[in-house]
């Protein structure tokens, strides 16, 4: 009986153990990447935007935004169409050009990302991808959301969220801006640092 009991208990630390350090494991993997998992400042006349990633839910789309950012990509570009109550939207090169403001909206790399739709929701704070009509057609631009939107749940890639300086935001989608095509009126340059 003793044998029987003996056999026992050494079953069941083989399969604590065969739970628990894989577990661990996964785990500690998890904490690390957490910690490395690199973030953008976003810098504006009205103040700084933090934005922390998702590698995990949209790993192409964070590595280009990234890419893109320490190449200085970004940097000089406006957002150049906001929308109160819904989004601001920046990250076209052609907008650098102060005298060309009919071509905003309409640059980027001519490479495009194939879409990656996740669940996270499209709530206020979330930065995503913009695109065409076509799904796999994102380049640079990117819009955060300044409002909860859920319609767009599934349509667009979300890959970031800004967790420090909304209010930043809300300045940017408050400024007078022309109906016709939502560009402010005021010029918000933005430069883009990795970290």
């Amino acid at each position: 009986m003793t044998r029987w009991k003996f056999l026992y208990a050494s079953a069941m630390c083989l399969l604590v153990s065969s739970i628990w350090f894989p577990a661990a494991a996964v785990l500690q993997a998890a904490e690390d990447a957490g910690g490395k998992a690199p973030k953008a400042i976003i810098k504006t006349k009205f103040g700084d935007m933090e934005i922390v990633f998702f590698p995990d839910k949209a790993p192409t789309h964070v590595q280009n935004f990234v890419k893109l950012a320490k190449s200085g990509y970004y940097n000089g570009t406006i957002f150049h169409r906001v929308i109160p109550g819904f989004m601001i939207q920046g990250g076209d090169p052609n907008t650098k050009d102060p005298k060309k403001p009919e071509t905003y909206g309409m640059g980027g790399p001519t490479e495009k990302l194939k879409a990656e739709f996740n669940d996270t929701p499209h709530r206020r704070g979330i930065v995503s991808m913009a695109r065409t009509n076509d799904p796999n057609s994102a380049g640079s631009q990117f819009f955060i959301v300044v409002k909860d939107s859920n319609f767009l749940d599934g349509q667009y890639t979300v890959f970031g969220e800004v967790v420090k300086g909304m209010d930043v935001a809300d300045k940017i989608v408050s400024l007078p801006r022309n109906p016709r095509n939502d560009l402010p009126n005021e010029r918000v340059e933005i430069i883009v640092a990795v970290e």
